[in-house]
């Protein structure tokens, strides 16, 4: 491994830069230089440690050359913190619309109550436990989707030799399911929220808006002006065959929604402002609970509340699960089948009358 040198415009600096040809992008420099003329001690001890770290450059780019071809990994390519590898794997695999990776990571940190844990600390009994931790804070599909994010991340750092075995082989990620059903809203429940007032317009219209496409929180939340075209929402969700976003086509509801945010906007509809102003999710449960007693709906609703009611409302009228999850921006039927569905009948009088009747009295 050739080191060169090249002295700066004004001679008074040296730098230093890799020899690996003479052809285009084969002299990258090593970042480091010193002072051609040293004019102190200061400058003579700052010289004396850029050459070791020069030194120590040269050495590991030549380890690694020496690798190529081997099953060896140098030892200085691995991360001693295991948060600064899974950090670095969410950079490298991060998908827009998907936040399952970044949340599990702020998930494993608030266990480890840390910013730092060495991966001979990942052990198969630490994800054991890892896994327990989820379950006991998160419900439904969310702690399985959290654990199967983070066993991706371990699966990769064991092959890249940070494991000899996956410590979380043999520990499947799970689902847990509530004890409490969530609520939803009936139709006639959609009509009680649009004529009754709410003190806080923004979050009126933003629920609705929800109840309308499906959208989450977050979805709505940052919404904006740019991601709506005519009578389309182009959403952050990416087709994984074709490459292109989930696009939803905007029922009347909504369209006469965002027309009324345009009015209170007062024209501050550039392409890249908000669609809504919103405040906290809290904040705007908080708002919500107030409007849904005041409208006489007595249901503990959230803003979740609104995508189960669209995926329901749209069940209860035979739409297909494939339309109602493409909708929702899921690529599979799954969710809309376990978790997106009606839990109780509406109207326990009307399905059970479907059943063979007949002259009561003629048979006793």
């Amino acid at each position: 491994m050739n080191i060169g040198e090249k002295l700066n415009k004004k001679g008074d600096k040296i730098y230093f830069f890799y020899d690996l040809g003479r052809d285009p992008g084969q002299r990258p420099s090593t970042g480091v230089f010193i002072y051609a003329n040293p004019q102190n001690q200061i400058q003579k001890n700052f010289n004396k440690e850029a050459l070791k770290i020069l030194e120590t450059k040269k050495s590991q780019l030549t380890i690694e050359q020496q690798a190529v071809g081997t099953p060896v990994i140098p030892a200085h390519k691995f991360k001693a913190n295991f948060v600064e590898y899974f950090e670095e794997y969410i950079k490298l695999n991060k998908r827009e619309g998907n936040r399952h990776l970044a949340c599990c990571l702020t998930k494993f940190k608030a266990y480890i109550k840390s910013d730092f844990i060495s991966p001979v600390d990942i052990t198969e009994n630490f994800c054991k436990r890892f896994r327990r931790h989820l379950l006991d804070t998160l419900t439904g599909e969310t702690p399985a989707n959290y654990y199967a994010r983070f066993k991706w991340v371990v699966k990769a750092a064991t092959k890249d030799g940070y494991f000899r075995s996956n410590p979380t082989e043999d520990i499947p990620a799970v689902r847990n399911p509530s004890a409490a059903l969530k609520e939803h809203l009936e139709s006639e429940e959609y009509v009680a929220l649009l004529n009754t007032p709410c003190f806080n317009q923004q979050v009126k219209l933003a629920f609705l808006f929800s109840c309308y496409t499906g959208l989450r929180w977050v979805d709505v939340k940052r919404l904006e002006w740019q991601d709506l075209q005519g009578g389309t929402l182009i959403t952050r969700i990416i087709q994984q065959k074709t490459g292109k976003p989930v696009v939803l086509t905007l029922h009347p509801i909504a369209l006469a929604i965002l027309e009324e945010i345009k009015q209170l906007s007062l024209g501050k509809t550039t392409s890249t402002n908000k669609v809504f102003s919103l405040p906290t999710a809290n904040g705007a449960n908080k708002v919500l609970g107030e409007w849904i007693k005041r409208a006489g709906v007595n249901k503990y609703v959230t803003w979740s509340c609104a995508r189960l009611s669209f995926s329901i409302l749209l069940k209860d009228k035979n739409v297909d699960d494939v339309t109602i999850a493409y909708l929702m921006g899921h690529t599979t039927t799954r969710q809309v089948q376990q978790t997106y569905k009606r839990h109780k009948p509406k109207d326990q009088s009307e399905a059970i009358s479907h059943l063979p009747s007949f002259n009561i009295a003629s048979f006793l």
